[in-house]
């Protein structure tokens, strides 16, 4: 008897290795993702904006990137004594106007650089409706919890949808062709615009990717919306706001993603850095002791015999982690 409805994923044409650098862009769920990646210990640069979920704010960040635009004064706004940028997270938001500035080129600089250089490039859309600032008439990111009168809010038509997907794959193959892209769409329900709105928001989102998906080269879907709505079809998935999904939810979604996406050389690699992490992770009682020296020495060999075998795999922080172990208790025993 079966009890679950199992996505099957197709191979894909191309895989994932350590070697590659890989940029994710979008809502919450790229977020995630960017986690596992970073847990994983990839070339990873996460959401350098921010959390973003509309289309035209995705393609708004990566313009500016592209553009090597410079924020200032002039493109911030002041609400609550604080200033905001309409384009970024409530993340760069500051008492200070100059560290905003500062903030959102450096972010600008930093993503240009690795846009350039990216190998894959993972696109979370989390929903077609935007909201339109009346007065400055832009898409905004973020409405900082400015009064909602202050702008329009409507869901974009398909043909704009397809439009600026299509727009952003290929202003970012101007600065680099060879990149890969993933798109996908949030699992997380947009429960503020009711029910029916949120399937109305997501249904748009999937026609529109599944158009560009079978337009442009080197651009493939991921299933992570039908994976929860349909594989992981219980409430025991979620948090308690019912609406994100809880972290046995993402674990199974990044487990169908690696097994789909990454080599066998990929998947055996993250396995043993796995156990340095898990070492890493483990919560020393006494640093002293002679069972910890020797855990310590223990990593720091494995950590060398893998950067040895595989010269691209960045563990230098988790060595360096370790040898301050051995390196506290010398110092402290002269």
């Amino acid at each position: 008897m079966k009890f679950r409805t199992e996505i099957k994923i197709d191979k894909p044409q191309y895989s994932i290795e350590h070697s590659d650098k890989v940029l994710t862009i979008g809502s919450c769920f790229a977020e995630n993702i960017a986690e596992y990646f970073k847990a994983t210990r990839f070339n990873i640069l996460g959401n350098p904006f921010g959390v973003l979920y509309n289309p035209i704010s995705i393609y708004n960040s990566l313009k500016f990137t592209v553009d090597e635009k410079k924020f200032s004064e002039s493109d911030l706004i002041k609400h609550q004594s604080e200033w905001h940028s309409f384009y970024h997270h409530s993340d760069f938001s500051n008492h200070d106007k100059e560290a905003v500035i500062d903030n959102i080129n450096a972010s600008i600089k930093s993503t240009n650089l690795f846009l350039k250089s990216a190998d894959i490039i993972i696109l979370t859309f989390g929903t077609s409706y935007v909201f339109e600032h009346l007065e400055k008439k832009i898409v905004v990111s973020n409405c900082h919890k400015i009064p909602q009168k202050e702008f329009s809010h409507f869901r974009l038509t398909l043909s704009k949808t397809i439009d600026t997907i299509q727009k952003t794959l290929q202003l970012i193959k101007s600065v680099n062709p060879k990149v890969r892209f993933i798109l996908t769409v949030s699992p997380v329900r947009h429960w503020k615009d009711g029910a029916i709105n949120n399937q109305l928001s997501k249904a748009n989102l999937l026609l529109a990717i599944n158009e560009v998906v079978n337009s442009e080269n080197n651009s493939l879907y991921f299933p992570s919306y039908e994976i929860v709505m349909d594989d992981l079809r219980d409430y025991r998935f979620y948090n308690s706001d019912l609406i994100h999904p809880n972290k046995l939810a993402t674990d199974y979604i990044w487990e169908k993603f690696t097994t789909s996406f990454c080599s066998d050389k990929c998947l055996m690699i993250m396995k043993e850095v796995s156990k340095i992490v898990s070492g890493r992770n483990h919560k020393v009682r006494n640093i002293k002791s002679d069972e910890h020296q020797k855990f310590a020495a223990l990593m720091i060999n494995k950590i060398e015999m893998l950067h040895n075998k595989y010269i691209h795999l960045n563990l230098n922080d988790d060595l360096d982690y370790f040898k301050s172990q051995i390196e506290r208790v010398v110092k402290r025993k002269s």
